[in-house]
């Protein structure tokens, strides 16, 4: 059933509240359909802010009729914060959205979710971190949810997916606008059998000032935040952020002192985060009950790593033990193993074409550990 004329136009009031709007109810002795009806003093009183405010005392029927001809050839849902599948958890936390679009299962929003957020431009072993936490911690029964950015988040979403495990996508757009357009088919994987999720009407378009609201939102639908990697300035501390004022659980995975992406997580340990190093080490944090021995079962430490180089011959064993988890480049490679360059060259890209390393920016390598 479609939402009426009235509830489409409040969902279009930018910014709107919770709070804004439960105080406009009042106001409006608990029938919505007067809430636009009264007055620009009035809704002032409620806190309803500028922007709200010059939405709601001159509506466009035409928006709003374009609104409801999308929800009925999308099948999107419109969820109020009086609705009885609004997540309850969002739901506690200060200046949460007073609506949801949501494309796939509403009842997703409700259950018990971890977010995993990071960098758009990760190194290859942050985006491999990413997908097995996500992989293995949608394994046992955690919905995974994310911001559908490139890089971590994607990551994230892709391996919640490969684990056969539920994840949701929290929108800095309009759910009519995917963004970044390279992700319309992992939006329609998700859609499928998880939740598209956004609190932006459709054809609001993903402008910077919406990524903050977005990561408010991302945080308070879950237990905890996880980041992977994070630049001291990333966006992705915001989400830790507000996590922290939510009374969220925060983690992060720590790194190489040598590698920008971590200071963020650095700076988040530094802080009180809980420093991540198993999928398990969250779980036991959020006592969630878990199977030890399915966990571990995958797991492959980097000895057991390094013994499954191709040709495993002293050459080999020799360059990987040189070669370590930070970044290398070739030519202290060379000098460290005493190898010849040429060598040391095919033998980088061997290595690489079989997944025991990985590439990083300026021609270095690291050893790629899967952690879970």
């Amino acid at each position: 059933m479609l939402p009426d004329s009235s509830t489409l136009s409040l969902a279009r009031c930018p910014g709107l509240t919770v709070e804004q709007l439960s105080a406009a109810l009042t106001r409006a002795g608990n029938e919505p359909a007067r809430i636009l009806r009264l007055g620009e003093a009035r809704l002032r009183e409620c806190g309803w802010r500028d922007a709200a405010l010059a939405w709601a005392l001159a509506p466009d029927p035409a928006e709003v009729d374009r609104d409801a001809a999308w929800l009925a050839g999308s099948g999107a849902r419109l969820v109020s914060c009086f609705a009885a599948d609004y997540p309850p958890l969002l739901r506690e936390v200060k200046h949460a959205p007073a609506f949801l679009y949501v494309l796939g299962d509403v009842g997703l929003l409700s259950s018990v979710q971890l977010a995993i957020v990071g960098s758009r431009n990760p190194t290859a072993g942050g985006r491999s971190d990413a997908f097995e936490f996500a992989r293995y911690l949608a394994s046992a029964g955690l919905t995974i949810t994310s911001g559908l950015a490139l890089g971590i988040d994607s990551a994230a979403h892709r391996g919640a997916l490969k684990a056969g495990g539920r994840t949701i996508a929290v929108c800095g757009a309009g759910l009519d606008v995917v963004y970044p357009r390279e992700h319309e088919a992992l939006v329609a994987e998700i859609a499928a059998t998880g939740a598209v999720v956004s609190e932006f009407a459709p054809r609001v378009p993903p402008l910077p000032a919406n990524f903050p609201q977005r990561n408010r939102v991302i945080s308070g639908l879950s237990l905890g935040v996880l980041v992977v990697e994070a630049a001291r300035r990333s966006g992705s501390l915001s989400t830790a952020r507000h996590a922290g004022e939510q009374g969220r659980e925060t983690f992060a995975i720590p790194g190489s002192i040598h590698n920008p992406l971590t200071r963020g997580c650095h700076q988040l340990i530094k802080s009180g985060s809980k420093l991540v190093e198993a999928a398990s080490d969250i779980l036991e944090e959020l006592k969630i009950p878990f199977s030890r021995q399915s966990l571990m079962a995958s797991e492959t430490p980097a000895s057991e790593a390094a013994a499954a180089a191709p040709r495993l011959d002293k050459e080999y064993k020799i360059l990987l033990d040189a070669l370590g988890f930070d970044p290398t480049g070739v030519d202290t490679i060379v000098e460290r193993t005493g190898l010849p360059a040429d060598s040391v060259a095919s033998m980088l890209l061997i290595l690489e074409l079989e997944g025991l390393i990985a590439p990083y920016p300026g021609g270095r390598y690291g050893l790629l550990q899967k952690k879970a």
